[in-house]
Order: structure tokens, then sequence, then C-alpha cells
């Protein structure tokens, strides 16, 4: 704006109110900015965000003064909390006050209080945003050798997450209806949407394990408009419906199914392909669901023209129709890719210590299984670094081995910046490779209790009075 003789005194003075903002805004930024290369317990985002996830990261960061535990930092203690075997809040005050002392700076306090102050201020939408953010961009920026064909794979699977047993978390994720009330833990259901070629959790959504309206095909109807026109979606005999499948070939996903229980597949009928490989058509079922309304249901086409396939143990649903471009061979063996995504839930849940979450209100409680998936993605994002620098796939290393490794390196080269070897890094991750083990099967079951204690079969506090009288549990 220029100034003259025509402009009024409040013009002026609103162009410098102006100006004023956007140096703030500028001071602001570069403080971020400086918070994360400064300081090592930012370390992800030095090595494995970048530009682009660090611009994201700032636009969700709300206005804050200078604090103990700014934005930034108390996102990486919480994501090196969720990477860490103790995993409490506690340990992670340690390591932050440790790190200022050995940065000159006066001790701070050891309470945990602030810390925990601060993790409730960060936005959920922040920590949800970087996570889809990285699962996206290492399932776009994936290698072409990585992938099936040359298209994107997407896997979909759920699972159940128990967290403490808290009148908040009851309220919200009540127990399983099967279990006497007080002894049971709240549950919720996961829904993950993980890319085949990295590992990597793209989407995910989350409600209660029971009640209408949160069943799985609830919760992957939510995820669906992540889906992009000629991408894959793989999936066990749950999601092999007709309704599923016709919302996703209309947005031109293809699908691979297990064939439903509930359905008799007859290679007598329909257009023959080859031995047990035909096409036959599917008719609308006539009864409409709770949750679809009458004109949706009217505007579902009236049939559906898939492929099944038979393979030495299942049926198989696709509507990749063309035996050509698609052998029956290879709908086999990508379907036998779909264990992948047990694993990765395993690593989740069980590596990262998901199982059981810590957080004693439902708002903490998404925001911390948020940030696990967050920092799951950290470590694939690694481990499809070190693979691309050795020329191997990311589903041959360990993400158990990448994990270590990254916790170590960073305990060791804390606090050097941009200098340290990275590569060197990439190299030890690609060292430990995943054994090849074909027809490995595993039990569901516990060989024994990790104690010999019997089963709490009433709530707690009537346990505790319990106790107190008689001196022991009568019901055990």
């Amino acid at each position: 704006m220029h100034k003259g003789k025509s402009h009024s005194r409040f013009q002026q003075h609103r162009e410098r109110i102006r100006r004023e903002c956007i140096r703030r805004e500028c001071i602001r930024r570069e403080c971020i900015r400086r918070e994360v290369l400064e300081h090592s317990a930012v370390d992800f985002f030095n090595v494995l965000t970048g530009p682009v996830l660090l611009e994201l990261t700032e636009g969700y960061l709300p206005a804050h003064r200078e604090r103990l535990y700014p934005p930034t930092v108390t996102l990486s203690m919480f994501i090196k909390q969720s990477l860490d075997e103790d995993g409490s809040c506690q340990r992670a005050v340690n390591g932050w006050a440790a790190q200022r002392v050995a940065e000159g700076l006066r001790p701070q306090s050891m309470d945990t209080g602030a810390y925990c102050r601060a993790r409730q201020r960060l936005p959920v939408e922040m920590v949800t945003a970087l996570t889809r953010e990285t699962g996206e961009l290492l399932c776009a920026q994936a290698n072409t050798g990585w992938r099936w064909r040359g298209r994107t794979v997407k896997l979909v699977d759920g699972t159940a997450i128990s967290m403490p047993d808290t009148p908040d978390n009851q309220a919200q994720y009540p127990q399983s209806s099967n279990q006497a009330p007080g002894v049971g833990f709240p549950l919720a259901r996961l829904v993950g949407v993980i890319c085949l070629s990295t590992g990597a959790v793209v989407d995910a959504a989350v409600g209660p394990f029971a009640g209408k309206g949160h069943s799985e095909h609830s919760l992957v109807r939510e995820l669906l408009d992540g889906f992009c026109a000629g991408e894959v979606m793989l999936a066990d005999a749950l999601y092999c419906s007709y309704w599923l499948i016709a919302m996703l070939q209309s947005a031109g996903v293809d699908v691979l199914f297990e064939q439903h229980g509930s359905r008799i597949t007859d290679f007598r009928r329909g257009h023959r392909l080859g031995t047990r490989d035909h096409a036959v058509t599917w008719h609308k079922p006539v009864q409409r669901p709770p949750w679809m309304t009458c004109e949706q249901y009217a505007a579902y086409p009236d049939v559906l023209t898939v492929r099944e396939v038979k393979g030495e143990k299942r049926v198989l649903v696709t509507t990749m129709l063309d035996p050509r471009k698609t052998r029956k061979k290879d709908l086999l063996e990508l379907y036998a890719q779909r264990w992948h995504v047990e694993l990765d839930f395993r690593n989740i849940k069980t590596t990262l210590g998901m199982d059981v979450l810590r957080c004693l209100t439902p708002p903490m409680v998404e925001k911390e299984l948020w940030v696990n998936l967050l920092a799951y993605n950290l470590i694939r994002l690694l481990m499809a670094q070190a693979a691309l620098e050795a020329g191997l796939h990311p589903r041959e290393l360990s993400f158990k081995h990448a994990l270590q490794m990254w916790t170590q390196w960073t305990l060791m080269h804390s606090g050097r910046g941009q200098d340290w070897q990275r590569d060197t890094l990439f190299q030890l991750i690609a060292q430990v490779r995943v054994g090849h083990r074909p027809g490995r099967l595993e039990p569901r079951a516990r060989k024994r209790r990790p104690k010999p204690y019997p089963w709490l079969k009433v709530p707690r506090p009537l346990a505790r009075q319990q106790i107190r009288e008689f001196g022991y549990l009568p019901n055990a």
C-alpha cells in the first residue's frame, strides 16, 4: 500500500497492524523451526518427516506462549513414549529433563502434571492429519517394483483395543456384553487401511466395540473416500458384501475378498473363465439394511457381475473379470499376501504395546491411539528409506529390528543435529530380513497364564471389601 496524502491515518494504522501481525507470525514459525532443529527430542521431525510434514504440523499448531513443553516437543515426547517399552509419562519427563541438563539449561521439576496437561492441549486433528499424511505419502511414493502389477493394493481389517477401566471409558467404549458388570475392560473397535507395499497405515476409524452402528462394516464405510480409482481393496470374508462391492465398483476400485460363508458357489453356473473360475451375476438383496435410506437403496444397481475363483482351500470373489489381464494364479498369490495385515496389527498392538492403552479419558484414548499409529508410520518410513537404499522390498525387513535400531541410534546420536550418518542407519536396518517361513501356523492360545491368579469375577471395590472382611476372595 502506497502512502500518500490521500490516505487517512486510520488506513495507515491498519497497515501497521497488518505488518505487525505478519512479523509476529514469521517469528512464531521461526521459533517452531528452531525448536524442531535444535532439540533432539524432536528427532522425528529432523529425520523422518521433512519440510512437507513440518508445514502440515505448523498449520495445526495452536497459538501458544513459551512453555516448558512446546507443542512440537510434546508431540515428539508422546511419540517416543509410544515406542518405549516402559511407556510411562514419568520416563518421558525424565528423558526430557536429562536432555535439558545436557544442553546447559536449568533443571526442571520431575512432576508429570505439566507434561500431561501439554498432551491434553495437543489437537487430535493434528495427530490424525499427520498419521494420514505419512501413510498417503508412503503409499503414493512407493517404488513401482513394490506394487502389485503396478497397482496400489490396500489391506483392510479390524481389531479390538482395550483401555483402563474408568467410568468415562466405560461410558464411551462399553465392555463386552458377555462379562459381568465391573469385571471387564472398555473395548474399542479399530478398522485400519494399510498399504500392502509399505505396511503404512493410510487411514483408520475407531468406535465402540459393541452396539448398533459400530460394526466393522459401519467403520469401513467411513473410510471409502480414501480409496481412489484403479486401486485394489484386499480383505477377508467379513467384508464380502453386495453393498460394499457395489460402492467400491462405482468408484472404480477393484476388490479381492474371500467368499462369505453364507453364499454357495456353483461353478456350473455363470460364464466359465477357466477351471473353477467363472463370472456370475449377484442380485441386489431384497431386504434393505437399517443404515440405508430408501433413496440410497434405489440408487444401487440391481445386479453385480463378479468373478469367483476356487483355490486350494477357499473361494475368492473379485471384480477383476478379465482372465487375460488377471490370471487365476495372480489372484491366489495376491490373496495370500492378505496375511500381512495380521502381522501389521501384531506390530502395532504387541511390538508398540497398543493392545492395552493407558489414558483414562476417551479424548486422550483417541489421541493416544492415533499417536501410536503415527509412531508406527514413522518407523515404516524409515524401513522404506532403508529398503530403497538397499534395493529391497520393505516387507523383507523386520519392523522390530528397525524400531530397536532407531531407538538405540537416537540415544547414541542425540544432539548431533543433521551431521549424523543416516546412510549408516539405513544399512544397519536393511541387514536384518524377515525369514521366509511358508505354511507357518500358530494357535491363538496361551500355554499358561502369566500369573497363577484366579480370574476376577466381581467388581474390584467389592473384591477389596471381601478381602478386608474374609481375608481372601470367597468366589476364587
